[in-house]
């Protein structure tokens, strides 16, 4: 993975060790006065969520709030993110921070009080939408960030930019939207950011713990739709068709080959799934076509290169062997990079994080193959990103429900760790030795 900017000479900064000591007691109180108003927050925004671009009322919130604590607000920046600044008493850096803000299309089957009873259309479908991936948490936390932040604003050495993004999931067909975009309309400009930091909370993963990885650690992903055209028949006279169900069957077996076979996967993981597959009407009906939607996850930029490359060499030729024909659009609606964090940025910052869930809680972990569309904002200035835990104590990760479910489920605890984390970071950047 290219990193647009460099983050030159960053090993030889150093914490002033006072200001980095005298901050924390401050700070951890502040959390621990806020985390109520936090959990206020991330209810209402729970009970009230909204699909990519679509995100009006959570953006009204978050925009009356920063304008309440007197910071200059930017509207509608990539449709409906939102922008505060921060100016602090003392010059200084400008330090992003980023939280999104859309729901997913779930029906949610939790038993809180403050469950989601929304009802929409998506592609055509009648659903449920839910924040089924805490985004609404991170909203939340940002919130409290901001005005823990304006509480010291005349202390601060320099500038915060609070940066809510829309569409973090994706935007719909025919939408731009997301990071992308956000960065295309200049969120990281006028003031310049020099940073960025960002979290995810993570329901497998127990409260009070921060997980990292320098380098590469979201995937890079790009969906695709295959739509494979055949020769329609009766179903008792299949020799009379190209039969597309067959033929797209054979192109989903021979996809896996890709990973099994030319993946050298000793250097990195990468994923190929097909998750959908739509085709006929009934029983003795060979129909004319088959759609399917699928996945691809990779970790550098290379890797992504040679798989798009055999995917379409896969599907091309699977259909042509059949006497069928096939069309793949890739990417389809939605392709991120690689999420990766700035090495030297993420060593010098790995103190803050320790000293805001204790050092024995924070932990290095392998790449995965989930995919961030902060990785727009990390590729054009050093960036930072990580997950807070949102398990409760004592509970099995095995047994908590994953992300982008109906049982999702948070545990609201976690919020002061991820408060403590974006506030510290903040703070013991702008008071590093230059």
């Amino acid at each position: 993975m290219k990193q647009a900017l460099l983050f030159p000479l960053l090993c030889t900064f150093a914490f002033t060790n006072a200001q980095q000591f005298n901050a924390k007691p401050a700070i951890s109180a502040a959390a621990d006065k806020i985390e109520q108003k936090v959990i206020e927050w991330r209810r209402d925004i729970h009970e009230h969520p909204e699909l990519g671009n679509r995100e009006t009322r959570t953006a009204a919130l978050v925009a009356k709030h920063l304008q309440s604590l007197g910071m200059e607000v930017k509207t509608n920046v990539g449709i409906t993110g939102v922008i505060g600044i921060l100016k602090g008493g003392k010059p200084g850096p400008v330090i992003a921070l980023r939280a999104d803000m859309d729901g997913l299309p779930v029906t949610e089957t939790t038993n809180v009080p403050f469950a989601s009873k929304v009802k929409t259309t998506y592609n055509g479908r009648e659903t449920g939408v839910m924040h089924a991936c805490g985004h609404d948490s991170h909203v939340a936390i940002l919130m409290g960030v901001a005005e823990i932040l304006n509480g010291m604003k005349k202390d601060l050495k320099g500038t915060v930019k609070f940066i809510f993004q829309p569409a973090e999931e994706g935007s719909p067909k025919g939408e731009e939207g997301g990071a992308e975009l956000m960065v295309k309309e200049g969120a990281l400009d006028n003031p310049k950011v020099d940073v960025i930091f960002g979290l995810h909370i993570n329901s497998q993963l127990e409260v009070g713990t921060i997980t990292y990885r320098p380098g590469g650690f979201f995937a890079g992903v790009g969906d695709m739709k295959i739509t494979v055209k055949g020769k329609p028949a009766h179903g008792a006279e299949p020799w009379s068709a190209v039969d597309p169900i067959v033929v797209s069957s054979q192109i989903v077996n021979n996809l896996q080959t890709i990973v099994s076979r030319n993946v050298n996967l000793t250097k990195n993981p990468a994923v190929v799934t097909i998750g959908a597959f739509h085709g006929g009407t009934r029983s003795n009906i060979i129909s004319e076509q088959v759609e399917m939607l699928g996945t691809i996850r990779t970790l550098s930029d290379e890797d992504e290169k040679f798989v798009f490359s055999r995917v379409r060499q896969i599907v091309d030729k699977t259909a042509e062997a059949a006497g069928a024909t096939a069309t793949l659009e890739l990417p389809y609606s939605m392709h991120y990079p690689v999420t990766f964090n700035n090495e030297e940025l993420t060593a010098v910052m790995l103190p803050s994080l320790q000293k805001s869930a204790g050092k024995e809680n924070v932990k290095l972990v392998p790449a995965e193959t989930g995919a961030e569309d902060f990785s727009f904002f990390a590729q054009k200035v050093p960036g930072l990103y990580f997950y807070i835990g949102g398990l409760p104590k004592g509970k099995e990760p095995k047994t908590a429900a994953p992300h982008h479910t109906p049982e999702f489920f948070i545990d609201e605890s976690g919020f002061k760790t991820g408060i403590n984390a974006m506030t510290n970071l903040v703070v013991d950047y702008m008071n590093m030795k230059r």
